[in-house]
């Protein structure tokens, strides 16, 4: 999940809601979207990995 700060950068945040805090997991800041957008499918592969 994609999010643009008031910065102008974009935030990566996880899909789910930390149960105990009830907010996301931030996954990185990025410049541009396209940069968060390449980061968040390499999270979606390793996740995958065994």
């Amino acid at each position: 999940m994609i999010r643009k700060l008031s910065s102008g950068e974009y935030r990566l945040y996880s899909r789910k809601k930390n149960p105990k805090t009830g907010k996301r997991r931030n996954l990185g800041t990025f410049k541009s979207r396209s940069a968060a957008e390449k980061h968040e499918k390499a999270v979606q592969f390793f996740k995958r990995q065994g």
